[in-house]
């Protein structure tokens, strides 16, 4: 589902007449994290999570800390419950027998950067890791779910968005009120540029400004792929779409037609065709996310470029310093 427009809006009649279902999905939140039995791993568990309903950059975010864990010597596995895909778990995502409606977009993108296990059950998902060699789980998601202990987490955000109107579901982006979240974290990670940064960090209430500041920003992976003058149609079915169409156009794609995807949105055969017809009439190269491309059905790899994008952090060695604190 797409997010309304009024949640990053200033804070007007809509999300007043909302405010007491907010309030219900605030409490209702609450009461799941007070009444959960909590399993306690016997390795560090490390938690990448938001505040924010939708896409902040949390999958680039754990791609980042487990790329920070190995280059540790670290054996980091990572945690999903499997968003999208049909199978319960737990279980090890294996990229040659699972696709993308069996165990979700994000689980088998995340196989490739190391271990992913999917389960609705994390305690049982995070014992199922450690008896197989983990020796430090990342959660990808999570940080409402309080069915597993964290010894780290982080806070993901949009430093352009931040936390919209400031409102709970449904009067805003919000699972649960910013002061409340901010009590069970220990890092706040803003994804943007420079100035997006600071603006965040200004306006940042106090129970966040507290926190270990991370910032970074997401970069497209150099592949030696000419993008400058390239005449594309791009798709995305992420969170927030624009961010990817805004760094293909920074690369210097002429981007002919953006076509923004409802978040995890199958990619059928139906869709495809027409979107490869369209780029075929139009002289043009279809291009979207790794997300997306996972769920790219076989017969249409071939026909579709992906842009990569990672994380760069503007100072890497606070990151490597709190991992290596948690790990110790």
């Amino acid at each position: 589902m797409r997010e309304p427009a009024f949640w990053y809006a200033k804070r007007g009649p809509v999300a007043a007449c909302l405010a007491p279902l907010a309030m219900l999905y605030a409490w209702g939140t609450a009461r799941r994290l007070r009444r959960g039995t909590v399993y306690r791993a016997p390795v560090p568990v490390i938690c990448v999570g938001n505040l924010n309903a939708g896409g902040t950059g949390k999958t680039p975010s754990v791609i980042a800390i487990v790329q920070f864990l190995g280059d540790m010597g670290k054996t980091p596995h990572i945690l999903s419950r499997g968003y999208g895909g049909t199978l319960d778990g737990p279980l090890r995502v294996d990229a040659a027998s699972h696709g993308a409606s069996k165990v979700g977009d994000e689980p088998l993108l995340l196989s490739a950067f190391a271990p992913v296990w999917i389960g609705k059950d994390r305690a049982a998902t995070a014992l199922a890791a450690a008896q197989e060699g983990a020796d430090v789980l990342v959660m990808d998601d999570g940080f409402q779910n309080p069915g597993l202990a964290k010894d780290y987490s982080v806070i993901v955000v949009d430093a352009a968005r931040g936390f919209g109107n400031g409102c709970v579901i449904p009067a805003g982006p919000l699972r649960e009120p910013v002061h409340v979240g901010a009590r069970r974290a220990h890092a706040v990670l803003a994804i943007g540029s420079p100035d997006d940064r600071d603006a965040f960090w200004q306006a940042a209430p106090d129970d966040i400004s507290v926190l270990t500041r991370l910032d970074a920003a997401l970069e497209p992976l150099q592949t030696g792929m000419p993008w400058s003058g390239l005449r594309a149609i791009a798709f995305a079915g992420i969170g927030h779409p624009e961010k990817f169409f805004a760094t293909l156009a920074g690369l210097g794609a002429d981007i002919q037609r953006r076509i923004p995807l409802d978040d995890h949105q199958p990619l059928t055969e139906t869709l495809m065709s027409r979107l490869k017809s369209e780029a075929k009439v139009t002289g043009a190269q279809l291009v979207t996310t790794e997300k997306d491309a996972v769920r790219l059905p076989a017969s249409f790899r071939k026909h579709v470029l992906t842009l990569p994008v990672r994380l760069g952090f503007a100072a890497p060695e606070v990151l490597r310093s709190e991992l290596e604190r948690v790990v110790a």
